[in-house]
């Protein structure tokens, strides 16, 4: 993995996923369990920045990518990684790894989302930009008291500015994430 920048979350993960997207694009080999998990790792940050009505989701998340960071001690590959639980028949598992994976990428749609709404809005508010990702990648998944939990703790989301303090970052930056 690249070298991090001390103080510098985003930097970091556009780093860590695009040489994560160097693998993909080059089709010649599989997503390793550990670069992969180490990516997504950096993301607990941005999370957290995210305010109160996120703390829950922060947890959730860093508990399922320490349980792949973990898995990538015995599991080289992710094909490898769901494979053992196709064979187990764990898949739908709570708690299992390919459980787990689908949790994490699905945090991850959430991020890309979030960003590209930030972007395609403009303005300094984040409860509409991260309304639309949850109600596109969480709430189709999510009872009705998750989903309440989740609108009323919108109200308590940092402005766009505010995140980006937060992270030490600015807008600049941000436009090339997306």
């Amino acid at each position: 993995m690249a070298n991090l920048v001390h103080g510098k979350p985003l930097r970091n993960i556009s780093e860590a996923f695009k040489e994560l997207a160097a693998t993909v694009d080059s089709q010649t080999a599989d997503v390793e369990v550990a670069p992969f998990s180490r990516a997504c790792s950096l993301l607990s940050p941005l999370i957290g920045s995210l305010g109160i009505a996120f703390k829950f989701a922060e947890m959730d998340y860093t508990d399922k990518v320490n349980d792949l960071i973990e898995a990538s001690k015995s599991i080289r590959t992710l094909p490898a990684l769901l494979d053992r639980d196709i064979e187990a028949n764990t898949v739908r598992n709570g708690g299992s790894h390919s459980r787990n994976l689908l949790i994490v990428k699905r945090s991850l749609d959430m991020v890309r989302i979030l960003f590209e709404q930030m972007l395609a809005t403009g303005g300094n508010s984040l409860r509409g930009p991260a309304s639309k990702a949850y109600a596109q990648v969480f709430a189709p998944h999510h009872g009705w008291a998750i989903r309440m939990a989740v609108a009323a703790g919108m109200y308590a989301i940092p402005t766009k500015t505010m995140l980006l303090k937060k992270l030490n970052e600015d807008g600049e930056f941000m436009k090339q994430l997306v």
